[in-house]
């Protein structure tokens, strides 16, 4: 193995110019915030992903739900079997079209939107921006995770 000098690593970035590790860490500290929220809703954060998706918009295909949240089947199947074991979801084969499965909310999934208010107010404080600048981030990430994801599909 090459010894390295500090002279050989004088052009690598400090780990704290990084885009990608603030983009990381926020996502951590993230993580550690919701998380204490949504262990009273007995969620994690993807299975509260899917239900934020399926509160906005009920009915929906597992390959929808999976475009939406940029999560493949692999990754969902088993997450929906968790939701529809505690009887948030339904599951079931699209009558129309037997190779599509359909997303429904159930009462206590629907029931569960109200207990989700505080979270959305916890983490806005937590946060300390205001809605603005919030939305400026939040759209300068999505366009690089955009330009990422069509840079990959080359």
């Amino acid at each position: 193995m090459k010894d390295t000098t500090s002279n050989d690593l004088a052009d690598v970035p400090q780990i704290d110019e990084m885009l990608c590790f603030s983009i990381y860490s926020a996502g951590h500290a993230f993580n550690q915030l919701y998380r204490p929220l949504l262990d009273e809703m007995e969620l994690t954060y993807p299975q509260f992903l899917v239900m934020m998706t399926l509160w906005a918009r009920d009915d929906r295909t597992v390959k929808d739900l999976g475009e939406t949240l940029f999560l493949d089947s692999s990754t969902l199947t088993p997450l929906l079997k968790r939701l529809e074991n505690v009887g948030l979801v339904t599951r079931n084969r699209n009558p129309a079209d037997e190779r599509q499965v359909l997303l429904r909310l159930t009462k206590e999934g629907q029931a569960l939107k109200g207990r989700a208010a505080h979270v959305f107010d916890c983490i806005g404080k937590a946060v300390g921006l205001d809605v603005e600048t919030v939305g400026k981030i939040r759209d300068t990430i999505a366009a690089i995770r955009d330009s990422i994801h069509d840079r990959n599909k080359d």
